[in-house]
């Protein structure tokens, strides 16, 4: 049950409201001053406080104040007679909940109490939803020790605090967003909202009405004012997300936006002022976008005030094992699943793979993996038809090596396996590696130039391989 203090100077007064509250079922402490109610308050940390507002010392307005300053901030109502509302009024516009008149009508008291209780309780389940949100999007704990990752890190941390503008490159999938929640969670802004607009997925005639809103007879069909996202966002954070995508006409307008500080709606004819912080992701190289003229420059510019580079999943291939294992305890809790761990092959497999869906791709394959496995640990088997690249060939679903490789080398192998395959029948051959019989035998010729041919056999292979004039009878 909820915990309630109450404060007043004279005893009779709260005795009486202590015997109600007690009656209530709720758990009731008294005090006989500001000053020991808020030493009663940090023993007990009550949802709810009842102050009067005229009392020797400490006042109730100077016990509200001084309340506000500590983490827990109770709920608090003001008690007072009729002559003095107009500062029980004063002391709601500084934070309290609700005032009651003296002679207290218990009818009333309880449902005040009741609001005000319902009411504490939903600051103190939004605290913690909050506290939960800040701790998931706290910079410290992105994963990723590998040294690009380290300097995106550092980079979040010295821009956070400010509100300078932030420009986040990145390949699909390698966080873009994360990173730009993690910057707002752990800014001034945090309390305020942060809404994510994906550029790509607004059609171009909607974007102006979606950004700054409209007015009642813009167009046809707006038969209400609408408020836009810069308004929405007033205070807060705007991601615009593959800011590459934003058509040309919407660019110039949100350069204004930017420079002005300052939107109209459609159909509006007055500026509306706000304090919009901006951070922006794409996975397009801006700089080719400018050169197609796809991109204004002065836009570029004034965003890339702070440019953070998100490093692809392939170039930080350490950070796999760690970030394997905070998706599969994530997921464990999720389904109810408790898988301990992953084996060493099949963690070889998540290192060695190349990751084009980078860390998004990674999560989905570790999530399906502890969803149809049966045992105690993830094995190869459990993650190896996810390790595949899209589209046909799946032969050569291969990545190529940190060290690269000699094509000479592998065109040579493959042309030689062709031939075995073949029976050494060149026609065969060709046909095996999707070759004309010219071709082939050009290549073949060619890679096997410094081993000549034994009489009556194709060079480098055994005597039962035909020759074009022998198998043409010249």
């Amino acid at each position: 049950m909820a915990v309630i203090v109450v404060v007043d100077d004279e005893r009779l007064q709260r005795d009486i409201v202590k015997t109600i509250l007690d009656d209530e079922g709720y758990e009731t402490y008294t005090a006989s001053s500001g000053e020991e109610a808020l030493t009663t308050a940090k023993k007990y940390h009550p949802d709810v406080i009842l102050a009067d507002l005229r009392m020797e010392g400490m006042d109730g307005i100077e016990l509200l104040e001084s309340i506000q300053k500590d983490s827990f901030a109770p709920t608090m109502i003001i008690m007072t007679a009729h002559g003095t509302i107009s500062s029980a009024v004063e002391a709601m516009k500084k934070g309290a909940f609700d005032y009651l008149t003296k002679p207290l009508h218990m009818d009333s008291m309880l449902m005040t109490v009741r609001r005000a209780v319902e009411h504490a309780e939903l600051v103190k389940e939004n605290r913690q939803l909050q506290r939960e949100l800040y701790d998931r999007f706290r910079i410290e704990g992105i994963i990723g020790s590998s040294a690009a990752m380290q300097e995106a890190v550092n980079a979040m941390k010295k821009v956070a605090n400010s509100s300078a503008t932030v420009l986040i490159m990145g390949e699909s999938g390698t966080g873009k967003e994360l990173a730009a929640r993690a910057i707002h969670y752990n800014s001034p802004r945090r309390s305020r909202p942060f809404i994510a607009l994906n550029c790509a997925s607004i059609p171009e005639n909607l974007f102006e009405s979606e950004l700054f809103g409209y007015e009642p007879g813009a167009f046809t069909g707006a038969v209400s004012r609408k408020i836009g996202l810069f308004e929405a966002a007033n205070k807060g954070t705007l991601f615009f997300d593959e800011i590459g995508d934003l058509p040309l006409t919407t660019q110039s307008k949100l350069l204004r936006a930017l420079q002005d500080k300052e939107i109209r709606r459609l159909g509006g004819k007055e500026p509306i002022k706000v304090d919009v912080r901006i951070i922006a992701a794409t996975n397009k190289d801006i700089e080719k976008e400018l050169a197609k003229d796809r991109f204004r420059e002065d836009l570029y510019y004034r965003l890339r005030v702070v440019v953070i580079e998100l490093p692809p999943l392939r170039d930080r291939r350490n950070d796999i094992p760690e970030l394997a294992e905070f998706f599969l305890h994530r997921y464990n809790r999720e389904f109810g699943k408790r898988i301990k761990s992953m084996d060493p092959a099949a963690l070889k497999a998540l290192r060695e793979y190349g990751w084009p869906g980078n860390i998004r791709q990674l999560e989905s394959v570790i999530e399906r993996s502890v969803i149809m496995s049966d045992t105690e640990i993830i094995t190869l088997k459990d993650i190896k038809s996810e390790l595949r690249m899209p589209g046909k060939g799946g032969a050569f679903d291969f990545d190529l090596p940190d060290e690269g490789i000699n094509f000479e080398e592998l065109e040579k192998e493959l042309m030689r396996k062709s031939m075995a395959r073949a029976n050494g029948i060149v026609t065969k051959a060709a046909k095996l590696l999707g070759m004309s019989y010219k071709t082939f035998w050009y290549r073949w010729e060619k890679i096997n130039s410094g081993n000549p041919p034994s009489p009556g056999a194709a060079p480098d292979q055994p005597d039962n391989i035909k020759s074009p004039a022998e198998k043409t009878g010249v």
